[in-house]
């Protein structure tokens, strides 16, 4: 679900299954693992990254742009482009791998890269960009001598193989068998696949595409090869109505997959607590103080009303440290905020998926801007928007800007940043009173005064048409 932090868990696993060490020399497994507290999950963790393995992660929408070959097959064909890309052969142009991987197979594309440097005085790799245009003249002589072929045959080599290439899920079954069998007898290579839910949609083909990689892997590598993959748990959200029977073909290609962990956006206000909000103590007597001073009167000031949906506060002082310079609202709002804009396509890009990297990205943006200020000083609701406004289409976020730039009022341009967050999100009643409390910034705050000035923003921004009026809630 949005904001539940699948793709940073899938790039985490994929970093600590990997025994190769990270550019610094040291491995992710020995600077992730003591972060970890549960013991059980700790050891479980420590024996899996003893295992010799490699991880190939990718997004799989981002990976199958520039793909060759059986353009029917789009799931394979990226399969085979990231294990060419491991395996060191060219992968935007899948015949041209096959080449490598031939030459390779027998011992013979070490030699043969080294004779095309000799006669060419540039690398083999520098110049496979363009090797089917301006240097085949060069390839085809360096064949024609390597090999002892005619220089037509090395000509016309390329155009023989792009013709005559196909694909299919049991050659790369034993093309990923016969990599792992080179790696010894313990050796395991797992693919983390990003958004597959996305990229399949409701192409009950590339389901069964899917489907079939998983199970050629199982059978011909026999088990020591996984196929770990994201995807939205509400798909009906990212696709729109999905029909029944597409609804059914989906659960079966989630039965392929063993082993499933439902993530929920629950997980990521944990994360951010702990990773981003955690104290140098464990309850600061300065926010301990300000919470029991203030504690009967921020139950009034965050009491939403008018038939909007409720929200907890704070449940004591330890959590007020906890969650502080937030109120535990803007987490479930925020997240509620970003599933909207995402399914009302305000983001950029095809498959964005930008609940994950925003919700700890945001909150973390909104705690630096505030840090400066005094302590009790709380975050509000309106200062989110900056966090996500490089990733908002151009277009949708027009009216926010020029409202920016021409008003006066600091609070009519809080109010209207606010607002285009909760713009489709239905369960909130954007009353004067409820647009007060998401502009709160502290517990000693006059309410009556705070609240006529709200209400003066949204009659100024009514009166110039950045906002339209529907009874006593503004849009």
């Amino acid at each position: 679900f949005f904001g539940s932090g699948r793709s940073h868990l899938l790039k985490m696993l994929s970093l600590i299954l990997d025994d190769h060490p990270l550019p610094g020399g040291e491995n992710a497994a020995d600077i992730f693992l003591p972060k970890v507290e549960d013991e059980i999950l700790r050891g479980a963790l420590n024996r899996a990254a003893k295992i010799p393995s490699r991880s190939i992660l990718f997004n799989i929408d981002q990976k199958s742009d520039s793909i060759g070959g059986d353009q029917g097959s789009p799931i394979l064909e990226v399969f085979i482009k990231v294990l060419n890309e491991l395996q060191g052969y060219f992968a935007n142009q899948g015949h041209i791998a096959r080449f490598e991987y031939d030459l390779d197979s027998r011992g013979e594309l070490d030699g043969f890269r080294e004779a095309y440097a000799q006669h060419s005085e540039r690398t083999w790799q520098h110049d496979l960009p363009v090797i089917e245009t301006l240097e085949n003249e060069t390839f085809a002589e360096v064949y024609a001598k390597h090999f002892d072929k005619a220089y037509d045959e090395g000509l016309r080599l390329f155009d023989r193989l792009r013709a005559n290439y196909r694909v299919s899920i049991e050659d790369f079954g034993n093309r990923v068998k016969a990599y792992i069998d080179t790696q010894g007898p313990d050796f395991r290579l797992n693919f983390f696949v990003d958004e597959v839910g996305q990229f399949i949609g409701e192409d009950t083909q590339l389901m069964l595409n899917l489907q079939t990689v998983a199970e050629t892997l199982s059978t011909k590598c026999n088990g020591r090869a996984w196929v770990i993959v994201t995807s939205q748990g509400d798909l009906r959200s990212v696709l729109g109505q999905l029909k029944k029977n597409d609804g059914d073909d989906f659960t079966k290609i989630q039965g392929r997959f063993k082993t499933r962990l439902t993530l929920t956006g629950a997980d990521v206000r944990e994360v951010i607590q702990k990773r981003l909000l955690a104290k140098k103590e464990a309850e600061p007597e300065v926010l301990t103080a300000e919470y029991d001073r203030e504690k009967d009167n921020f139950k009034t000031l965050y009491r939403f009303a008018d038939g909007s949906v409720e929200y907890k506060g704070w449940r004591g002082s330890d959590e007020f440290c906890d969650y502080y310079p937030f109120h535990p609202y803007q987490f479930d709002l925020f997240q509620r905020a970003i599933e909207q804009l995402s399914r009302h396509d305000a983001f950029t890009g095809k498959h964005t998926s930008v609940g994950e990297r925003s919700m700890l990205a945001v909150f973390q943006e909104v705690a630096k801007e505030i840090h400066n200020q005094e302590i009790g000083r709380l975050a509000t609701f309106d200062l989110m928007f900056e966090g996500v406004a490089a990733s908002l289409r151009g277009d949708i976020q027009t009216s926010v800007k020029q409202a920016a730039r021409q008003l006066e009022d600091p609070v009519a341009v809080q109010v209207i940043k606010a607002l285009f967050l909760l713009k489709w999100v239905r369960e909130f009643k954007a009353t004067p009173r409820n647009v007060a409390i998401l502009l709160i910034d502290r517990a000693d705050i006059d309410i009556q005064k705070h609240e006529k000035a709200v209400r003066e923003a949204l009659n100024l921004l009514e009166a110039q048409s950045y906002l339209q009026r529907n009874g006593e809630c503004y849009e």
